[in-house]
């Protein structure tokens, strides 16, 4: 099964815009040229896994945020809200917003 480029792309543009990060900045931080990133954005090539990894590290995220769906697995609009909630958030910022969510949830589990 191949992998869904586009859908990489893009998710690596939300990324990218989630941290107000120009795409030349980009290009910068990792080291690739810009017709390669704006390649890769658009689904028009095939990034290897080193360029993913650089990528995913100058965004301060992982790679599996890029890839969370192309091999059969389905989530639905939550998992991608939760993840562009947090996308621009720091450890700690997403540890309290998950702890915050734990004592929500108890809570309305509470009231039923």
């Amino acid at each position: 099964m191949e992998p869904d480029y586009k859908a990489i792309g893009t998710r690596i543009k939300l990324a990218r815009k989630a941290r107000k990060i120009s795409q030349e900045a980009l290009c910068e931080m990792t080291d690739l040229s810009i017709s390669h990133m704006s390649h890769i954005e658009n689904g028009r090539t095939k990034a290897s896994l080193a360029t993913l990894i650089l990528i995913a590290n100058a965004l301060k995220t992982t790679v599996d945020s890029f890839l969370y769906d192309n091999y059969g697995v389905i989530y639905d609009k939550y998992d991608e809200g939760f993840r562009e909630l947090v996308a621009d958030c720091t450890p700690e910022e997403r540890e309290v917003i998950l702890q915050s969510a734990i004592m929500v949830k108890a809570a309305l589990k509470r009231k039923k």
